[in-house]
């Protein structure tokens, strides 16, 4: 199934107060539609302003189980999928876990935690012999119950995206989707690995677990009309979020987020990129997938959102100060 465009239906943060200059000139851009490689960059008509991090930008520490005090409110509403959707896209396919002396983990190997001299192990069956060279190309928006079924099921293939945001209203990849689909629907998939694209979400689902997967479809994405009811129900509290244009710069290169779709704290993060149609590779990170590593091995700590803009040169955590980095980088006054 799939959504007409006018539908609408992080790990922890800590508080630290984060100051910025002001916002930068917009410039006037042309967009490609497919990446020519893992690299994509946007395409522009003169060369863009180079952007530059925020005078005295510090990036704040990581901090886990805390939640800032003004969110509070915002990351209950975007936990809400979570009931309504059974935890869908917080695992990877196959996902196990144990608790294992703490030994048997090397102190550079990530694990969730230690309690009583044992740790939390994860793994996964994830299918890694079937990764896609260049990462699958899909045009959405946030607040679409039909989008949402999509990304999880790219939560569980622990599969590298590059999102195109479409919001309502929104001047750039909005209008090159219908200009290369030719319709005004989401989601839109463009593998260009094998050439593929596809509208109708469970024609996606159904592609993506044959090409990239087992070829089993989880029960969850399976149950039809029941699927898309409850993926809609679940952003009831954040309703419209994530689904109307904000003014903004358009970055010369796609944001690189590690995130993954049952975190309500990644949600947060991506309605406001949705919102100002930033252009963003995610990393795919869920419960049990290899890539916590990766990031671990990164940056020395394990979290999720993490932002790494190739603009700026600025590699982040914590979901709030994401969210006010980004507005102060690219939103317009």
């Amino acid at each position: 199934m799939a959504i007409t465009a006018t539908s609408t239906l992080s790990q922890f943060s800590a508080y630290m107060p984060l100051s910025f200059p002001k916002k930068l000139t917009r410039n006037r851009v042309f967009i490609r539609a497919m990446s020519e490689n893992s690299s994509t960059s946007v395409s522009t008509q003169q060369e863009p302003t180079p952007l530059v991090a925020p005078l005295d930008f510090k990036a704040p520490e990581p901090r886990r189980f805390e939640i800032r005090p003004d969110m509070r409110g915002e990351v209950l509403g975007a936990a809400l999928p979570l009931i309504f959707r059974f935890a869908t896209g917080v695992f990877v396919s196959g996902y196990s876990l144990s608790f294992v002396p703490k030994d048997e983990i090397p102190p550079d190997q990530y694990a969730m935690f230690e309690i009583n001299g044992y740790k939390l192990k994860e793994t996964s069956k994830a299918n890694l012999s079937r990764r896609p060279e260049k990462p699958i190309e899909i045009y959405e928006f946030e607040s679409c119950p039909f989008c949402r079924k999509v990304r999880e099921i790219v939560a569980i293939l622990d599969l590298d995206v590059l999102f195109y945001p479409c919001p309502r209203n929104g001047p750039n990849f909005r209008p090159k989707a219908i200009e290369i689909g030719g319709k005004q629907q989401f989601p839109y998939m463009v593998d260009p690995n094998t050439g593929t694209s596809m509208y109708e979400s469970d024609d996606i689902i159904r592609y993506l677990v044959g090409q990239y997967g087992d070829g089993n479809v989880p029960f969850t994405l399976s149950l039809g009309f029941l699927t898309t009811l409850t993926a809609g129900l679940g952003m009831i509290a954040r309703s419209g979020k994530g689904s109307k244009y904000t003014p903004a710069k358009l970055p010369p290169k796609p944001l690189k987020l590690w995130a993954y779709e049952g975190s309500p704290f990644c949600k947060l993060v991506r309605e406001v990129l949705v919102e100002l149609e930033l252009p963003h590779v995610q990393i795919s990170c869920a419960r049990g997938s290899p890539k916590r590593q990766i990031l671990y091995d990164k940056t020395g700590h394990f979290q999720a959102p993490y932002l790494e803009d190739p603009n700026t040169g600025i590699g982040m955590f914590e979901s709030g100060e994401i969210i006010e980095y980004l507005k102060t980088t690219y939103a317009l006054q």
